[in-house]
């Protein structure tokens, strides 16, 4: 069985002595350190890092870490950091509408526990799919969204969203543009998955438009979801190759394989404390 850990995610103006200072933290303190990497942005002088530690000998208790980390270390580097820990398990929240295969792909990696996470509820603007979210036993709320009611549908939203102490949401092609509002309650903790044929095919059937182009490509993004509609920090991207052969159905479908695995490698790295976001950019750790 793996030991917990205690995961520290940082960013900071590069400068010496950095790597140093952090590691015989943990050094003096006992902490046998299992993971280690770093990056340097040397265009914006920023220093990233990520590391982790096996806590249970540690000599700080969990709850004084972020603390005594801050003032020891953290105020001297002028870091920006987040503490977390393996044991700890995120609360999901996951947002669809009518589109079955991501939250298929969700639930199944939930279901064998793949991920160390829960899902207290599945919330959707179409009932379609709650016979899935009852097929796995998980909490379904229905929110029909019109442009009249959706400011104060997703009032309901936050509410419920509070009240279960939710720490992620994910919008598993979820048809509904987020408000600001609603993205200033959860900042970089929403993550979505788009088609990668925007900006240049936009609209409701950009298969349909991709295929009449004559595309090679088929792509997915996932990123982090902010007021400029599917331009936040992008978290994972994938392709495949495609050729005149396949009509408009293949493009679909390979469309579809893509999103899942890509909105699935996003969710993963977030759940792993893999990501750091700097001026709408990522650093993603391996």
């Amino acid at each position: 069985m793996k030991k917990n850990t205690a995961v520290l995610l940082i960013h900071c103006p590069d400068q010496k002595g950095i790597v140093r200072a952090v590691t015989d933290f943990l050094y003096l303190n006992n902490g046998n350190i299992v993971y280690l990497d770093q990056h340097t942005d040397r265009s914006c002088g920023q220093f990233f890092m990520r590391i982790a530690w096996e806590i249970d000998a540690f000599q700080i208790s969990r709850e004084k870490i972020g603390e005594y980390f801050d003032t020891l270390i953290g105020k001297k580097f002028e870091m920006v950091w987040k503490l977390s820990f393996s044991d700890q398990k995120k609360r999901m929240a996951i947002f669809v509408t009518k589109l079955s295969h991501c939250l298929y792909d969700i639930l199944y990696r939930f279901h064998s526990k793949e991920w160390n996470m829960e899902i207290p509820m599945i919330i959707s603007n179409h009932e379609n799919l709650k016979p899935l979210a009852d097929q796995f036993g998980i909490p379904f709320y229905h929110f029909p969204i019109t442009k009249e009611t959706k400011a104060a549908q997703e009032e309901k939203q936050l509410k419920l969203l509070k009240e279960n102490n939710i720490d992620l949401i994910v919008l598993a092609r979820y048809m509904q543009i987020v408000s600001g509002n609603f993205i200033s309650h959860y900042p970089f903790k929403i993550i979505n998955i788009h088609h990668s044929f925007l900006p240049a095919f936009i609209g409701s059937k950009p298969y349909h438009a991709a295929h009449k182009r004559g595309v090679k490509i088929i792509g997915a993004t996932s990123h982090y979801v902010t007021e400029d509609l599917d331009a936040g920090p992008i978290i994972e991207q994938g392709i495949t190759h495609v050729t005149h052969k396949e009509d408009v159905a293949d493009f679909v479908r390979q469309g579809k394989d893509i999103e899942k695995i890509v909105l699935s490698k996003g969710i993963s790295k977030d759940l792993e404390h893999k990501i750091l976001v700097y001026n709408n950019r990522t650093v993603v750790f391996d």
